[in-house]
């Protein structure tokens, strides 16, 4: 395709564009589906109950999703497996999508404190990859197709066009095979997309409902209050973040020793139930719980804040090692959100200023990549934020990682 004529190579865009619309539509579809879910459980059902219906509800969620894995395997696959198959293969494996879908909305339903992007990722892959099979006829370039359609996942999931093109622009990982576009080329695909993605995401969003009610925080200025406070808000942000790191690489280890005994979703979703009665905006994946959190964080203590916030880091551990399986973004984005308005009630500070400092340096300490933690977080921050962020995420970043946690960061990034 580097020397296809242009009726060629605007033919492929099209079909790229379509691709993205298609992947944007389909999140937005699991998403709705999710809501529906999730106030069928947790609004409808709950009224017959009391308070501790959460655990009642975990408990059954857990059996669930042993169940459904003993009869179909382990799925979701984390993101970070999903994306490495795609940048090695070029494709990614389809013969379970409606497999992988249930599996996907199976821990969010249930409450669950992990995210939908690693079980979407995957589908959306796979549905791609099966795409491009059938289109290849047309040419080998149609391979192509699956890694746009992760980049279009991304992009419509987290509403952060850059993010998701970023991911599909990132060369960290080598393919089995030439890729069949490079340059300005490689750079179009993904950008037609991520807009096809986003086109059908936010349409469906505005004419029918659903989506990831994440809030947009607003911030104008930085004052030499704020200035103070940076270095001891990344400071509590990327401790979190260690804090995610060796709860996740001892709980993967636990996890593994134990094997696929039935018993482990169980009980996580009994520890999961115990934690939303006592803490209940532990539970969930966190969008809507950050933006109900916007309401009402005034009326509580910091150190509630705080610790609203640190176990929501060790819950997510949990359930994604524990057979909860799913993505960590959104559960640590609201963990750091709940902690910088615990320190913005210490401080007496812009809360938004620490809010964006505080959950940068904890993702760049999960993440390790500062650059990608900036893109990902416009999700939510505005532009003006970029440089504190990019500072905290990159401050987090550089915190050494003890030498017996390393896979364990690399994992979790």
């Amino acid at each position: 395709m580097e020397t296809a004529k242009p009726v060629n190579l605007a033919f492929f865009l099209l079909s790229v564009m379509l691709t993205g619309a298609i992947a944007g539509a389909f999140v937005w579809l699991v998403l709705y589906a999710m809501d529906l879910g999730l106030e069928f459980i947790w609004d409808g059902v709950a009224s017959w109950f009391g308070r501790y219906y959460p655990i009642l509800m975990c408990v059954i969620g857990g059996v669930v999703i042993a169940l459904f894995a003993r009869r179909y395997g382990n799925y979701p696959e984390d993101l970070r497996t999903v994306l490495a198959k795609v940048k090695r293969d070029g494709s990614y494996p389809h013969d379970k999508l409606g497999v992988m879908s249930v599996a996907a909305l199976l821990p969010l339903v249930f409450g669950g404190s992990v995210g939908p992007e690693a079980g979407l990722t995957g589908v959306i892959a796979g549905l791609c990859s099966w795409v491009g099979e059938r289109l290849r006829r047309f040419g080998e370039d149609f391979r192509e197709l699956t890694e746009a359609g992760v980049t279009a996942t991304l992009s419509a999931l987290f509403t952060a066009p850059l993010y998701g093109f970023a991911v599909g622009l990132d060369g960290s990982r080598e393919r089995n095979d030439a890729p069949s576009f490079t340059g300005w080329k490689k750079a179009l695909i993904y950008a037609f997309a991520v807009i096809g993605a986003l086109g059908s995401f936010l349409l469906l969003t505005h004419f029918i409902g659903g989506g990831l009610p994440l809030p947009h925080y607003e911030w104008t200025a930085i004052s030499t209050d704020e200035v103070i406070w940076l270095i001891p808000l990344v400071i509590v942000g990327a401790t979190v973040g260690m804090l995610f790191l060796i709860s996740d690489i001892i709980l993967a280890r636990f996890s593994d020793k134990l094997g696929n005994k039935m018993w482990k979703p169980v009980v996580a979703g009994l520890l999961l139930g115990i934690c939303g009665v006592v803490l209940p905006l532990t539970m969930f994946s966190g969008e809507s719980q950050s933006s109900e959190l916007d309401g009402m964080w005034t009326t509580m203590s910091a150190a509630m804040l705080i610790t609203i916030g640190v176990v929501k880091v060790l819950v997510t551990a949990m359930c994604v090692n524990m057979g909860w399986r799913g993505g960590h973004f959104f559960p640590i984005i609201f963990a750091g959100i709940s902690i910088g308005y615990g320190m913005a009630a210490i401080a007496g500070i812009d809360p938004v200023f620490s809010l964006c400092v505080v959950t940068a340096a904890l993702l760049g300490a999960v993440m390790r990549k500062p650059l990608m933690v900036v893109l990902l977080l416009f999700l939510c921050f505005p532009l003006i934020s970029a440089i504190p962020m990019f500072i905290a995420a990159l401050v987090g970043s550089r915190i050494p990682v003890p030498t017996s946690l390393t896979d364990g960061a690399e994992a979790a990034a």
